[in-house]
C-alpha cells in the first residue's frame, strides 16, 4: 500500500523499497506529490517549443558518392545543435519495435523483481535499478524509472543482465557499435584528427545500455522526467518511442534556431538520436557541442527511451586534441582523468551543462 502523498515515508517507497514512479501511480495517485513539483523555471512549456524540422540523415549514403555532402550534414548538427536523428544506420528496425515493448514489459514486472537490481542489493554491479537521477540532491525529483546495464563482453551480459531484458538489450548494442564508430570517424577527421581505429577504441571503450520509463503523469506541466543536461560521454545512441517529449536547447543562433530556444526533437519511424557528449565537445575544443536536453511527461499513455552510453575508459586521460589546439591558438579545457570527471557529474542533480565547469579553464 502506496503512503499518502504528504507522508514522509514517500520518498522511501518511492526510492529506498524500490517502487519507483510507477509504484507510486499504480496505487492511484490523482495529484502530483510536493517532491516531484518543479520550480517554474525548469518547467516545459510544450505550446512554447516549436518542432526540430531537420530530416534524419541518411547514413547509408556515407558508403558512397555522397559521402562528402552527408559528413558535412553530420558536422554542421555536431557543432550547432548537438543531436541529430539518423535513418538507414544498421540496426534492424525490428529489432528497435521489440526493445520498446520489452522496455515495457520490464517495467511491468512486479516491484520486488525489479528491486532487486537497486544498486545497495543488486547481484552485480553491472546493473542498476533506479529512479530520477541522484534523489538524495535533488531539489525536485525527477519522474522517471530506470535499469542500466554496464557492458563488459557478451558473457558477462548474458549472464547478469536481467533475463527479461538481455538478449534483445545486447542485440542493440552490437548492431549499433558499426554506425557509432561511423559517426566518430566524421567528427575526427573533420578536425583534422587521423581515426584510426586505437583512438576510436579509447573513446568508446565503455558502454553502457539503459531503459527509461516514464509513467504517466497527473498534470505533466508541473513535472519533468528527466531534467536539464548534458550526456558527459562521447555519443549517445536513443531509441525514442513514438510519442515524443525530448527537448533540446539551441547553444548559438544557427539555421535550427535561435539562442536559448527549446526545440522538441520529434519521433520518426524507424529513426535513432543522436547526440554529442561532454567528451566530444572538450576534446574539440568546443568546436562540437554537447547539446542540453531534458524530457517532459505525458499524461496520456507512458513513455520509454532507450539510450546506449558510450565513453572512454574511467582511467583515461582527457584534453583537447593537440591538432585542434594548435589550430585554435590555446585550450579550453585542462587535462583530467576520467573518473574524477564521473565522480563531480554523478554526484550532483541536473544542472544544465555545469558539468564542463569541471574541465573547463578559467570557469566563472
Amino acid at each position: 500500500m502506496a503512503p499518502s502523498l504528504d507522508d514522509a515515508n514517500l520518498f522511501n517507497f518511492v526510492v529506498r523499497d524500490g517502487n519507483g514512479v510507477k509504484g507510486m501511480v499504480d496505487a492511484g495517485l490523482s495529484t502530483v506529490p510536493q517532491a516531484y513539483l518543479q520550480p517554474p523555471k525548469e518547467r516545459i512549456d510544450k505550446d512554447a517549443a516549436r518542432k526540430h524540422g531537420q530530416p534524419p540523415i541518411d547514413l547509408s549514403k556515407l558508403d558512397g558518392p555522397e559521402h562528402d555532402q552527408v559528413a558535412e550534414q553530420i558536422v554542421r548538427a555536431a557543432e550547432s545543435l548537438g543531436f541529430f536523428q539518423v535513418v538507414n544506420h544498421g540496426v534492424p528496425v525490428e529489432l528497435l519495435e521489440s526493445l520498446k515493448d520489452t522496455a515495457h514489459d520490464f517495467f511491468g514486472l512486479s516491484p520486488e523483481k525489479k528491486a532487486v537490481y537497486r544498486a545497495e542489493v543488486s547481484p552485480t554491479p553491472l546493473v542498476k535499478y533506479g529512479t530520477s537521477f541522484v534523489p538524495q540532491k535533488e531539489k525536485a525529483l525527477e519522474w522517471k524509472d530506470y535499469i542500466s546495464m554496464q557492458y563488459t563482453n557478451d558473457d558477462e551480459a548474458l549472464q547478469l543482465w536481467p533475463a527479461e531484458i538481455k538478449d534483445v538489450s545486447l542485440e542493440y548494442l552490437r548492431t549499433s557499435m558499426s554506425m557509432v564508430r561511423k559517426l566518430l570517424q566524421v567528427l575526427l577527421e573533420n578536425l583534422g584528427v587521423k581515426s584510426d581505429d586505437l583512438i576510436i577504441d579509447v573513446l568508446l571503450d565503455k558502454k553502457m545500455v539503459n531503459m527509461n520509463f516514464y509513467p504517466t503523469c497527473p498534470n505533466p506541466d508541473l513535472t519533468v522526467g528527466v531534467g536539464r543536461h548534458s550526456d558527459m560521454g562521447t555519443l549517445t545512441v536513443l531509441l525514442q518511442d513514438g510519442i515524443g517529449g525530448l527537448y533540446i536547447k539551441i547553444e548559438e543562433d544557427s539555421e535550427f534556431g535561435k539562442k536559448g530556444e527549446w526545440v522538441e526533437i520529434p519521433p520518426v519511424q524507424g529513426a535513432l538520436v543522436i547526440n554529442v557528449g561532454d567528451m566530444i565537445q572538450i576534446l574539440s575544443n568546443g568546436k562540437y557541442k554537447s547539446a542540453e536536453h531534458r524530457v517532459r511527461t505525458t499524461s496520456t499513455k507512458s513513455r520509454v527511451s532507450i539510450p546506449i552510453f558510450t565513453m572512454p575508459s574511467a582511467t583515461a586521460k582527457i584534453a583537447p586534441l593537440p591538432q585542434v589546439v594548435e589550430k585554435d591558438g590555446h585550450a579550453l579545457y585542462r587535462e583530467f582523468v576520467l573518473a574524477d570527471y564521473m565522480k563531480n557529474f554523478f554526484g550532483n542533480a541536473h544542472d544544465g551543462k555545469k558539468s564542463l565547469d569541471f574541465a573547463a579553464i578559467n570557469a566563472a
